[in-house]
């Protein structure tokens, strides 16, 4: 199994507009539940803390292997909502790991 992390800040000149822009990120990834083969899990967090320091989203997700995770890459419903939300990231953080 694989684990693939992925930390983001978004655009938002207010809190309020942060957490809009947080929550459609959330809804875009939840999305894709049921949809990518090889995919076991998938939960987008947003962050309570509100610590400076603090990403305002995670995606956690396991995979089945490596080759799922790259599938996963490539998979046009994945590219359609990274393709949507392009624009609402300041920064972006991964790991994968076993």
């Amino acid at each position: 199994m694989i684990k693939h992390i992925v930390m983001w800040n978004v655009h938002g000149d207010t809190p309020a507009l942060k957490k809009e822009t947080a929550l459609l990120v959330k809804r875009q990834f939840e999305g894709l539940i049921g949809k990518i083969p090889g995919m076991r899990k998938l939960e987008v967090g947003m962050d309570i803390s509100g610590v400076d320091y603090a990403c305002d989203l995670v995606l956690y997700t396991e995979f089945d292997d490596t080759a799922a995770l790259a599938a996963y890459a490539s998979h046009p419903e994945h590219l359609r909502v990274r393709e949507k939300l392009g624009g609402c990231r300041i920064a972006r953080h991964q790991v994968d790991y076993i």
